[in-house]
Protein backbone atom coordinates (compact mmCIF):
# COMPACT_ATOMS: atom_id res chain seq x y z
CA UNK A 1 0.00 0.00 0.00
CA UNK A 2 1.46 3.74 -1.00
CA UNK A 3 1.60 6.00 1.36
CA UNK A 4 -0.41 8.69 2.48
CA UNK A 5 0.03 12.09 0.24
CA UNK A 6 0.65 14.60 3.05
CA UNK A 7 1.42 18.01 3.62
CA UNK A 8 2.73 20.81 5.78
CA UNK A 9 1.39 24.01 6.85
CA UNK A 10 2.36 26.50 9.48
CA UNK A 11 0.78 25.44 12.50
CA UNK A 12 -1.95 27.80 14.10
CA UNK A 13 -3.39 26.35 16.72
CA UNK A 14 -0.30 25.56 19.29
CA UNK A 15 -2.20 25.09 21.70
CA UNK A 16 -3.98 21.60 20.12
CA UNK A 17 -0.39 20.84 18.65
CA UNK A 18 0.80 20.92 22.92
CA UNK A 19 -2.82 18.56 23.33
CA UNK A 20 -1.08 16.18 20.75
CA UNK A 21 2.47 16.05 22.27
CA UNK A 22 0.98 15.83 25.81
CA UNK A 23 -1.60 12.59 25.10
CA UNK A 24 1.41 11.10 22.70
CA UNK A 25 4.15 11.73 24.99
CA UNK A 26 1.91 11.09 28.37
CA UNK A 27 3.04 7.12 29.23
CA UNK A 28 6.55 8.21 28.90
CA UNK A 29 6.35 11.45 31.03
CA UNK A 30 4.76 9.43 33.41
CA UNK A 31 7.30 6.74 33.44
CA UNK A 32 9.98 9.33 34.37
CA UNK A 33 8.15 11.57 36.17
CA UNK A 34 8.31 14.59 33.98
CA UNK A 35 5.14 16.91 34.95
CA UNK A 36 4.15 18.61 32.05
CA UNK A 37 1.35 19.69 30.71
CA UNK A 38 -0.75 21.40 27.18
CA UNK A 39 0.70 24.93 28.54
CA UNK A 40 3.88 24.22 29.41
CA UNK A 41 4.50 22.39 25.92
CA UNK A 42 2.48 24.91 23.98
CA UNK A 43 4.96 27.92 25.63
CA UNK A 44 8.25 25.94 24.88
CA UNK A 45 7.42 25.15 21.41
CA UNK A 46 6.20 28.68 20.18
CA UNK A 47 10.35 29.80 18.92
CA UNK A 48 10.49 26.57 16.97
CA UNK A 49 9.26 25.72 13.75
CA UNK A 50 5.78 24.46 13.97
CA UNK A 51 4.42 22.48 11.01
CA UNK A 52 0.71 20.81 11.03
CA UNK A 53 0.74 17.58 8.57
CA UNK A 54 -2.15 17.47 6.81
CA UNK A 55 -3.77 14.54 5.45
CA UNK A 56 -6.56 14.64 3.47
CA UNK A 57 -7.45 18.44 4.93
CA UNK A 58 -7.20 16.62 8.32
CA UNK A 59 -4.10 17.92 10.68
CA UNK A 60 -3.35 14.22 11.68
CA UNK A 61 0.39 15.53 13.25
CA UNK A 62 3.07 18.15 14.33
CA UNK A 63 6.76 18.63 13.04
CA UNK A 64 8.61 21.04 15.14
CA UNK A 65 12.20 22.10 13.79
CA UNK A 66 15.01 24.78 15.19
CA UNK A 67 17.97 25.84 13.69
CA UNK A 68 21.44 26.19 15.25
CA UNK A 69 24.29 26.71 13.08
CA UNK A 70 25.02 23.77 10.18
CA UNK A 71 22.75 21.64 12.37
CA UNK A 72 18.56 21.43 12.24
CA UNK A 73 17.41 20.20 15.01
CA UNK A 74 13.93 17.98 15.15
CA UNK A 75 12.30 19.00 18.33
CA UNK A 76 9.58 16.98 18.34
CA UNK A 77 7.74 14.91 15.45
CA UNK A 78 4.09 13.41 16.79
CA UNK A 79 1.63 11.71 14.82
CA UNK A 80 -2.27 11.21 16.23
CA UNK A 81 -2.11 7.28 17.25
CA UNK A 82 -4.61 6.32 14.47
CA UNK A 83 -2.28 7.66 12.04
CA UNK A 84 0.95 5.79 12.84
CA UNK A 85 2.75 3.00 11.19
CA UNK A 86 1.53 4.48 7.64
CA UNK A 87 4.58 6.45 6.52
CA UNK A 88 3.58 9.74 7.75
CA UNK A 89 6.63 9.65 10.12
CA UNK A 90 8.82 9.15 7.21
CA UNK A 91 7.39 11.61 4.93
CA UNK A 92 7.73 14.44 7.92
CA UNK A 93 11.63 13.11 8.06
CA UNK A 94 11.70 13.82 4.54
CA UNK A 95 10.56 17.30 4.93
CA UNK A 96 12.40 17.69 7.71
CA UNK A 97 15.77 16.78 5.86
CA UNK A 98 14.56 18.98 2.73
CA UNK A 99 13.97 22.14 5.03
CA UNK A 100 17.70 21.50 6.81
CA UNK A 101 19.33 21.50 3.28
CA UNK A 102 17.60 24.54 1.92
CA UNK A 103 19.15 26.37 5.44
CA UNK A 104 22.25 24.51 4.81
CA UNK A 105 22.06 22.26 7.67
CA UNK A 106 24.40 19.03 7.34
CA UNK A 107 23.05 17.73 10.20
CA UNK A 108 19.68 16.43 11.57
CA UNK A 109 19.78 15.62 15.16
CA UNK A 110 17.25 14.83 18.11
CA UNK A 111 17.14 13.09 21.07
CA UNK A 112 14.17 10.02 21.40
CA UNK A 113 13.15 8.28 24.68
CA UNK A 114 15.15 4.90 24.42
CA UNK A 115 11.78 3.25 24.87
CA UNK A 116 9.89 4.81 22.07
CA UNK A 117 8.82 2.92 19.42
CA UNK A 118 9.92 6.18 17.35
CA UNK A 119 13.58 4.65 18.04
CA UNK A 120 12.92 2.07 15.12
CA UNK A 121 11.75 4.45 12.40
CA UNK A 122 14.82 6.76 13.27
CA UNK A 123 16.99 3.86 12.18
CA UNK A 124 15.60 2.59 9.93
CA UNK A 125 15.38 6.36 8.40
CA UNK A 126 19.23 6.26 8.65
CA UNK A 127 19.91 8.34 11.94
CA UNK A 128 23.00 7.22 14.25
CA UNK A 129 22.93 6.79 17.94
CA UNK A 130 25.58 9.67 18.73
CA UNK A 131 25.30 9.50 22.18
CA UNK A 132 22.79 8.29 25.29
CA UNK A 133 21.70 8.96 28.57
CA UNK A 134 19.64 7.14 30.97
CA UNK A 135 16.66 7.93 29.18
CA UNK A 136 17.35 9.40 25.83
CA UNK A 137 19.16 8.22 22.72
CA UNK A 138 20.80 11.54 20.94
CA UNK A 139 20.68 10.67 17.22
CA UNK A 140 22.10 12.64 14.36
CA UNK A 141 21.65 12.03 10.38
CA UNK A 142 24.45 13.57 7.79
CA UNK A 143 21.91 15.15 4.92
CA UNK A 144 23.35 13.91 1.63
CA UNK A 145 24.70 16.78 -0.74
CA UNK A 146 23.17 16.91 -3.54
Amino acid sequence: MPNKIITFQPANELANAAKLTLANMSSYYDKYLVEWDAGQIEKMTRDFINLEIVSSGEVVGILRLSFEHDECHIRDLQVNESCQSKGIGTQALDQAQKLAAQSNARLLKLKVFKISPAVNLYKRYGFKVSNDDDRFYYMEYLIPIR
